[in-house]
């Protein structure tokens, strides 16, 4: 099943379950995606957004979500760090498995190996080939560090 329906069953079984906290979260999944669509509606040759992209939409909501609870624990708002951290549960639910940092090393030798990257001005060919094949199992802020340091 796709991811798009997969979040739509999930919406109406939220719906029907009167899951208020996770209905919310869902249909801020489901705006930030319509959201992208209309963006993107503009441009010449504009396509229905597709799945990696829908990942990688999901992917920031938690960094965002992430950062907020942070920011609300160092003001002493744990209710409100709670609830950011319920909504990182929700999205996650649709999100692939994260890589393991043995996971992340072997797809970086992969793909330098794919590449032919033998210097650190080839770190855009790698981390393209890794965002086509991982895009949602791996955070790229911390993995261009480590694409960095290999072709150093």
């Amino acid at each position: 099943m796709q991811l798009r329906d997969r979040l739509q069953v999930a919406l109406k079984d939220a719906m029907k379950a009167k899951e208020a906290d996770r209905l919310s979260t869902l249909r801020l999944i489901n705006a930030a995606i319509k959201d992208r669509e209309i963006a993107v509606r503009g441009e010449a040759d504009a396509v229905e957004v597709g799945e990696p992209e829908i990942l990688q939409i999901m992917g920031k909501m938690v960094k965002q979500r992430q950062e907020s609870a942070r920011a609300y624990e160092e003001g002493g708002r744990l209710e409100l760090a709670e609830k950011e951290l319920k909504e990182i549960g929700v999205i996650q639910e649709f999100l692939p498995r994260q890589m393991d940092e043995a996971e992340i090393a072997t797809a970086i030798d992969a793909a330098v190996a794919e590449t032919g990257a033998a210097s650190i001005r080839d770190v855009g060919k790698v981390m393209a080939a890794l965002k086509g094949r991982f895009t949602g199992q791996m955070d790229f802020g911390a993995v261009g560090a480590l694409v960095k340091a290999r072709l150093s």
